[in-house]
């Protein structure tokens, strides 16, 4: 006959193996490196596009003055963007 277990003794034997500060975090780490890095760089680039399109098309705009503006937000971004904290 088959021995009756719990449905929750796998899991509290893993919950009690389980070791405060042993997991390395490696993954987690470079998935919320990734995550902040298309954050801030993606928000840069959406930022310059538009300041790009709202100088061309408002009245009196055009396609030099918004390419200028946009081009000015983008290097001034990724300057700024690239030179944050080092680790």
């Amino acid at each position: 006959m088959a021995d009756h277990h719990s449905p929750t003794e796998h899991a509290d034997h893993d919950a009690d193996a389980y070791v405060h500060g042993t997991m390395t975090i490696e993954e987690q780490s470079s998935t919320y490196s990734l995550f902040m890095n298309l954050a801030k760089w993606g928000s840069l680039v959406i930022a310059a596009l538009l300041l790009f399109l709202v100088l061309w098309f408002q009245p009196g705009g055009s396609f030099i003055a918004g390419l200028i503006g946009g081009g000015v937000l983008a290097l001034a971004g990724g300057f700024f963007l690239k030179g944050g904290k080092s680790h």
